[in-house]
């Protein structure tokens, strides 16, 4: 084990006991197979859900879950990742997100006091975190721990968003300057606020953090 992992094991246990205090039901995966395989092989067993869907996550695709769930018998998955339906049926499939036993996605940034950040387009993500799935997991990479929720929002406003844009190719100033410029612009994915302090019901939200650097 490298110095660097190392020290991120000890960072990722303390914070594991700090979201466990916040209701959160933390695993800790030394990279994104594990964590793939983790959720895989123990979590979603445990859960039994008979429906999955997803919230928009560089990072679930990266470790291969995404792929991996699409493969799975008896399950029901709305898949809200395919750009391929017209939009209105991509809204809809979105709705019947916030239906399903299990909702999987990521964060914007993670704190050290334990709060899950967002920031989203059109509010699905956190609608979603907040309410409607009987199940949430959340998969974090290391890079998204912030230590508090000031460095948390600057990550977002600052990186999170300007990056995302250029990724879908949205018609904004950051995706030009890199820079935030809090625009009005018909392309903006950058609408809704979602701070998760504990998790209701305790253990609803699962949260696996990762030792690598995953996502944006």
């Amino acid at each position: 084990m490298s110095v660097i992992q190392n020290f991120w094991n000890l960072k990722l246990g303390e914070l594991k006991e700090v979201l466990e205090d916040n209701g959160f039901t933390t695993h800790v995966a030394h990279n994104g197979k594990a964590a793939s395989m983790l959720i895989l092989d123990k979590i979603i067993p445990q859960l039994s859900p008979s429906s999955i869907s997803f919230g928009g996550s560089m990072t679930v695709v990266d470790t291969g879950l995404f792929d991996q769930i699409k493969k799975l018998d008896k399950v029901k998955v709305i898949d809200t990742y395919d750009v391929k339906p017209p939009m209105a049926e991509r809204i809809e499939r979105r709705r019947q997100a916030l239906l399903t036993d299990l909702f999987i996605t990521s964060a914007n940034a993670l704190t050290e006091e334990g709060e899950i950040v967002n920031l989203d387009g059109t509010g699905n993500r956190v609608a979603a975190m907040a309410f409607g799935p009987k199940n949430v997991i959340v998969l974090v990479g290391r890079n998204k721990i912030c230590g508090d929720l000031d460095a948390a929002t600057r990550r977002i406003k600052e990186y999170v968003a300007p990056v995302n844009a250029m990724r879908l190719k949205r018609k904004t100033p950051c995706a030009v300057t890199g820079t935030c410029a809090d625009c009005s612009s018909p392309e903006r994915i950058c609408s809704v606020w979602g701070i998760t302090e504990k998790s209701s019901p305790k253990g609803r939200i699962h949260i696996v953090l990762i030792n690598e650097d995953l996502g944006y």
